[in-house]
């Protein structure tokens, strides 16, 4: 049966400077799982997949109907930040989850990815050329992506790397609770998005107007 499908990518840094606060996101992400696995009209209409990386990238939940999911693997933290590595995998990953829901008849939306960093690419080589082949306009299944920052990333890198929005956390707010306000943010943008679906031509991908503690980043001409 054809069914309208809205995938949603959450790419995680697990460097070894999130370590104090990958507790709070795994709760996050697990409040996440619990309040969109009831929802079966959301849970029908969205696919979560959740990405980590750190000197590699892993795919540690491929993209799933998350009311068919019983346990959500967790991040950990571990060395480096390849922002390359997770660029390339994503990029991979999206192209193989769409052409097969396509394949199945399937009307599938434009991907949805959120990215998540508390530093600095620690990239040998530039991390660019890997972004590029992810945003390239003229490969069909290119995602909006929404960039998040928090702790030491660096502003101007993180706005380069939202295609739809960008955000950074603000001073004085703990990262521990960045993160569960980011996951309160993915978790209303997946809820808000799935009800949404049903007309072919409204956009579909719903993003929460303000985010607590976090300030978006306006994108500034030249």
């Amino acid at each position: 049966m054809s069914e309208q499908i809205l995938p949603f990518y959450v790419v995680c840094d697990e460097s070894y400077s999130m370590e104090p606060y990958i507790d709070s996101l795994n709760q996050g992400l697990t409040e996440l799982h619990k309040a969109i696995g009831v929802d079966a009209i959301v849970a029908d209409k969205t696919r979560f997949c959740l990405i980590g990386f750190s000197g590699t990238a892993d795919v540690l939940l491929p993209l799933s109907d998350l009311s068919e999911v019983t346990e959500l693997n967790g991040l950990t933290a571990k060395s480096a930040t390849s922002y390359a590595r997770a660029f390339e995998l994503v990029r991979d990953v999206i192209d193989r989850d769409v052409a097969a829901l396509k394949r199945d008849g399937n009307l599938v939306y434009r991907p949805a990815v959120f990215f998540l960093s508390d530093g600095q690419p620690t990239d040998d080589t530039p991390w660019e050329p890997a972004y590029r082949r992810l945003v390239d306009q003229t490969w069909k299944f290119h995602p909006n992506i929404i960039a998040f920052g928090i702790g030491d990333a660096d502003p101007d890198t993180i706005r380069r790397i939202g295609t739809l929005k960008s955000f950074m956390s603000d001073e004085g707010i703990s990262p521990g609770l960045a993160l569960h306000e980011f996951a309160r943010a993915l978790t209303k943008s997946i809820v808000r998005s799935g009800t949404a679906l049903g007309n072919e031509n409204e956009v579909t991908l719903q993003l929460p107007e303000k985010i607590p503690g976090f300030t978006e980043i306006r994108v500034e001409a030249i």
